[in-house]
């Protein structure tokens, strides 16, 4: 799949048209000019959510009442697609082909990987930020998957309602009657939830990049709030769950939440063993995520003969040159990039180069253009002690 354009009206501080190239898409300009919001524009249209926001009304520039984003993008078979959304008073409307569609019939339209300083909390930030990490990923390969996210949540939302009631008015212990029925629906949803994400963390740790990064102390392992070592088998699961929220009934009545459930499970990220989030520096923490983020990529890619779409945010500020050069050429026959950055001498080629101001697109090259000279000296140095790939200076040794 590769995008052809993208048009927003009303979104942050952007206006008119994205028109992309297959391949490499540089979008350059000073700071605050809006290359991140066109980023998030993208990433938005792909996956319904916000890499930087939860709240629908942050997405509206300022004044407006709603907002309205379209993609046009091209299937490798020749087919097009044209995806919709509206954005007015907190609600999403999303289209494809101009008809409304459910959200389970639009993702998986366009599938697009993103890399950014945005997204470290899924190395450094709490558990949560894992779990979604987890299933970005399966839903990139199942689509159908967000059924199950949808329903686990909803019944999880009912037994603490009901927790909560029941621990604050203690004259409604009655409705205690309705706990095991609740219980029961969320066994076999989170065994649904526990064997996608440890399936797919075990693939996923199969399809990191190690040697071509210098990422080979890398590993990753589901660890379930269950046991942790708990077997990724719906069977051991599913009979320690129901053994777990037996133990823990009192405990849940007393604070009046669910205690039990792969709600509270995680994603350890290893280096040489050890957690990097804890022991890593800030160069392993980086690097750890674009292995990652490459990974998921690489394991979308042997399942899916669609090439998806990859997002780099401020390309000079995450890498040096020789690793921007390094990661460019490795995405190059592997999806189509969209990159931002302040300086764009940085990048050697690419398709289309897109300079913007103030939210808008002022010129567009594509092919050979040589972009403005505007990198500091200082920004191109190597350090003597940067290893080879990828890896920071800092990184991993």
């Amino acid at each position: 799949m590769e995008i052809t354009s993208v048009t927003v009206d009303g979104f942050r501080n952007l206006a008119g048209t994205l028109s992309a190239a297959p391949g490499l898409n540089v979008l350059w300009g000073g700071n605050g000019q809006g290359k991140t919001n066109w980023l998030e524009a993208i990433y938005l249209l792909a996956t319904t959510k916000s890499f930087r926001t939860h709240q629908p009304q942050e997405l509206m520039a300022f004044g407006a009442a709603a907002a309205h984003l379209r993609l046009e993008l091209q299937r490798r078979t020749g087919s097009s697609v044209t995806l919709d959304m509206h954005l007015e008073a907190g609600r999403k409307v999303m289209l494809v082909n101009g008809k409304r569609a459910a959200l389970r019939d639009y993702l998986g339209q366009l599938v697009v990987f993103a890399y950014g300083r945005e997204a470290l909390d899924v190395v450094c930030g709490e558990p949560e930020q894992r779990r979604r990490f987890l299933d970005r990923g399966i839903l990139s390969l199942k689509p159908a998957y967000v059924q199950t996210l949808l329903d686990y949540a909803r019944v999880l939302k009912q037994k603490n309602a009901l927790l909560r009631v029941v621990a604050e008015r203690p004259e409604h212990r009655d409705w205690l009657d309705s706990l095991d029925a609740w219980n029961a629906q969320l066994v076999e949803l989170g065994t649904e939830l526990h064997v996608e994400r440890a399936r797919y963390a075990e693939q996923l740790d199969a399809h990191l990049e190690r040697q071509l990064f210098g990422a080979e102390r890398v590993a990753i392992r589901y660890v379930s709030s269950l046991e942790p070592d708990l077997p990724p088998t719906a069977e051991a699961f599913r009979a320690a769950m129901t053994e777990r929220l037996a133990r823990r009934r009192a405990a849940e009545l007393a604070v009046g939440h669910a205690l039990v459930g792969p709600h509270r499970d995680d994603l350890a990220i290893l280096v040489d063993g050890r957690e990097v989030a804890r022991f890593g520096s800030a160069g392993q923490q980086r690097s750890t995520l674009l292995v990652l983020t490459l990974g998921q990529l690489a394991l979308y890619r042997a399942h899916c003969a669609e090439p998806p779409v990859f997002l780099l945010d401020d390309l000079d500020a995450e890498l040096d040159p020789r690793r921007i050069t390094t990661l460019l050429a490795y995405l190059e026959d592997k999806a189509q990039t969209f990159v931002t950055t302040t300086k764009p001498g940085l990048v050697r080629c690419a398709a289309r180069w897109l300079e913007l101001r103030a939210g808008r697109f002022v010129s567009a090259h594509d092919g050979d253009y040589q972009p403005p000279a505007d990198v500091f000296p200082e920004a191109c140095l190597e350090t003597q002690t940067s290893a080879a790939g990828l890896i920071p200076a800092d990184g991993f040794g």
